[in-house]
């Protein structure tokens, strides 16, 4: 899809289409999932397009009372591997629908 300027100023005169298009983008967001791993998959974290946490899952063999601080590494380290296939997804698509720019702060 190519991104004509002109397609953006007419969706600002019109603002309920432009609000019918940021409810479509919304739904969008929240319909994408991706996760992120750490420690060879003994942590995994799931995020949607809204980067809001839909799952964190852990293998019991990573669950060591003696240990919590690896385990929180482990689970920051796997959210932060969501976080960026997710931004990584968002400006591809953004890209696409000419919203790149908007989405640029996006950056790990």
């Amino acid at each position: 899809m190519n991104f004509n300027p002109m397609d953006m100023l007419n969706m600002l005169k019109n603002p309920a289409a432009l609000q019918d298009k940021m409810q479509e983008l919304e739904a969008q967001l929240k319909a994408i999932t991706v996760s992120g791993e750490s420690g060879g998959g003994l942590v995994k974290v799931t995020l949607n397009g809204r980067f809001e946490c839909l799952a964190i899952e852990l293998d019991p063999v990573a669950v060591d009372n003696r240990d919590v601080p690896m385990l929180q590494t482990l689970i920051k380290s796997a959210h932060h591997a969501a976080f960026i296939k997710i931004s990584e997804e968002l400006k591809s698509k953004a890209g696409a629908m000419g919203l790149q720019r908007l989405l640029g702060g996006l950056q790990s």
